[in-house]
């Protein structure tokens, strides 16, 4: 797969790459789950376990900024610039009290089911005995890398645009996970890391959307759950590490952590 505009790895030095990936992911304590998707070719990569659902943390303030930026230019609502604010905040800083504020304004709860069908997060749900809140739910890597792909390729262009642009930079506590794909890529995220009670234990989840490559190429999402012993910065640099591989940045990643 691509390392930058032009250059194209051979199949052996990019089936290294994934196999070494696919090796650390493995090697993680945990439930941990990578995507990569080629928005050119339409190959895409997996590792771990893509499919197993957990808190959301943070990444769901993307969807909440796809759904309420297509609701506005569809004209059913509009985003004064107290809202626009509160975006910039939810998304470069991972501001939760900006997207709380969003979330009660525009009835949060109505936008499950658009999350779920329209930018298909199939497997998204309200984490059980909790309420409808956005900090409450959970999902798959497979459905955060729908929600990025819908970004990109389905959005209007000038929504798009924002989202791409502000995902290009955030603040220093989400320079990780996607990030490390390098500079060379011009990647964006937005990360999401809490701890949260999983099976009676409280465990770290710290896990990353994005994009990276010219043309924002490759779509990349991945979920990683701890168990008992993680931590935030384990967490942050081992989902970190297995996007560096896969693209091959150096190793340990170069990144700036929460």
């Amino acid at each position: 797969m691509s390392q930058g505009p032009g250059k194209s790895p051979s199949p052996g030095k990019s089936k290294d790459k994934e196999a070494s990936a696919a090796a650390f992911v493995k090697q993680q304590p945990g439930t941990f789950g990578i995507v990569v998707r080629d928005r050119q070719t339409g190959a895409v990569w997996k590792a771990g376990n893509t499919t197993a659902t957990t808190w959301t943390a943070s990444t769901i303030k993307l969807a909440i900024a796809a759904d309420l930026l297509e609701r506005h230019r569809q004209g059913s609502i509009t985003l004064d610039a107290t809202d626009r604010a509160n975006l910039d905040k939810a998304l470069i800083n991972s501001d939760n009290d900006a997207a709380t504020a969003l979330w009660s304004r525009y009835d949060g709860p109505g936008m499950l089911g658009r999350f779920q069908q329209r930018f298909g997060m199939k497997t998204l749900s309200v984490v059980a005995g909790y309420d409808t809140f956005w900090r409450n739910l959970r999902c798959s890597a497979e459905d955060l890398q729908a929600l990025m792909g819908y970004v990109l390729d389905k959005l209007d262009p000038a929504d798009r645009a924002y989202l791409v642009k502000t995902l290009r930079n955030v603040a220093g506590n989400q320079r990780w996970g996607v990030w490390a794909a390098g500079s060379g890529l011009t990647p964006g995220n937005k990360d999401g890391w809490a701890q949260k009670p999983v099976s009676g234990r409280t465990v770290w989840v710290t896990h990353t959307v994005g994009f990276a490559g010219a043309g924002e190429r490759y779509v990349v999402a991945a979920m990683y759950e701890q168990g008992a012993s993680g931590t935030l910065g384990k967490g942050a640099h081992a989902v970190s590490d297995a996007v560096a591989m896969y693209f091959g940045a150096p190793v340990p990643a170069k990144i700036t952590t929460p």
